[in-house]
């Protein structure tokens, strides 16, 4: 009752395509091929996968259940070429960094940049969220991570870089603005632009408050700091975001007030713990360090 996976292949085609035609222009075989291996198909389990209707193909609930794991088993097929593909690239040199996204704006391109015009090798960027940096880590799809906020896992090692500052973005007219730092009990007047529970920064705020003694109500939740910024600049609340994100943030209607030195984020480097990083590696490393001097000498927001 096995399918091999050349069935499996015509039964994924069919329902990406979600015709016999459309199956038989991506496999590039005729279209009495696919027909003929589809019914070998149902033959071979006893139900059928299709409902034949005015000469279209409607999937079963059954093939739907089963499309859920080939798409798995194709992940994986990809996951396994895609390795190949980087075994095969860094035999040339290639460096291939994943970044928190607040980092992929700023900091990480200068260092890209410098990196890039010493040694003619490929730099592979791809700005994640926490969990997928860290899974890209686990799974060596990345050489590197730069991460904004801990991660803790026994097969990786992580050491600081950065201490970055926070602060509260307010229309450039708010009550605020005019501050040098704002204490987070200032804020409990003020409609809040949160985030979730779940995401690191929402931990990481949600503790700030519950340390400060403060209860934590956002007026309003988003997922990441750059669309708290968006809310805040349509006057939606004001904003607790990293100072990577203000500097990467344009807009003349807001202005960026330090939080406490207290509140501040450490970046992290991460990497295997497994493996030795290569030369290459390490090059980028010394120019992602200068990137994070050039930033701080540049900041004029968030004071030490």
């Amino acid at each position: 009752m096995a399918l091999n996976l050349r069935q499996i292949e015509v039964f994924r085609a069919i329902m990406t395509t979600g015709s016999i035609s459309g199956a038989s222009r991506v496999l590039m075989i005729s279209q009495p091929a696919v027909s003929r291996m589809l019914s070998h198909i149902e033959q071979r389990i006893g139900f059928p996968l299709f409902e034949r209707i005015k000469g279209r193909l409607y999937p079963s609930p059954e093939a739907r259940r089963l499309f859920r794991d080939v798409e798995n088993v194709y992940r994986d097929v990809q996951r396994v070429n895609n390795t190949l593909h980087d075994l095969t690239q860094r035999r040339h040199g290639v460096v291939r960094v994943a970044a928190s996204s607040s980092l992929g704006h700023q900091v990480v391109p200068w260092a890209i940049t410098s990196f890039r015009a010493e040694q003619d090798v490929r730099v592979s960027l791809d700005c994640q969220r926490h969990t997928q940096l860290r899974d890209q880590l686990l799974d060596r799809q990345a050489d590197l991570g730069i991460s904004l906020f801990p991660v803790n896992h026994p097969n990786l090692e992580a050491s600081p870089l950065h201490r970055a500052g926070m602060v509260c973005v307010c229309p450039s007219d708010h009550p605020l603005a005019s501050r040098e730092r704002v204490q987070l009990p200032e804020l409990r007047h003020y409609d809040l632009i949160g985030y979730g529970a779940e995401t690191p920064f929402g931990q990481h705020i949600r503790s700030a408050f519950e340390s400060a003694g403060e209860p934590w109500r956002p007026a309003t939740e988003v997922d990441s700091p750059h669309y708290a910024c968006a809310l805040a600049n349509a006057g939606a609340g004001i904003a607790l975001i990293d100072e990577f994100t203000w500097q990467g943030f344009h807009s003349e209607h807001l202005t960026a007030v330090p939080l406490p030195v207290e509140q501040r984020l450490i970046v992290s480097l991460v990497y295997p713990r497994t493996e030795p990083l290569s030369q290459l590696a390490h090059d980028f490393i010394s120019h992602l360090k200068a990137a994070f001097v050039r930033f701080s000498a540049t900041d004029t927001c968030v004071h030490p």
